[in-house]
């Protein structure tokens, strides 16, 4: 966990997480104009929280210190 690839993948995977969080919750205005945009930066907020959440929670799982909880070596 504390090695440098360990939070390169974390961080990866928190922006993977906003930049979907951010589609899904864009998605639901009905034009971009009616976005309400701090809903959009809350969700982003939580699912980036859950992301690192889960990175770190998936430590020690299997032979290998990465941020999934597979080994895909």
């Amino acid at each position: 966990m504390w090695k440098k690839h360990f939070w390169k993948d974390v961080a990866e995977r928190a922006l993977k997480t906003a930049a979907q969080a951010a589609i899904a919750a864009i998605g639901t205005g009905t034009a971009f104009g009616d976005v309400n945009w701090i809903a959009v930066v809350s969700v982003i907020g939580m699912a980036v929280a859950a992301s690192l959440l889960m990175s770190i929670a998936s430590v020690g799982i299997g032979d290998h210190d990465s941020a999934s909880l597979i080994d895909a070596e």
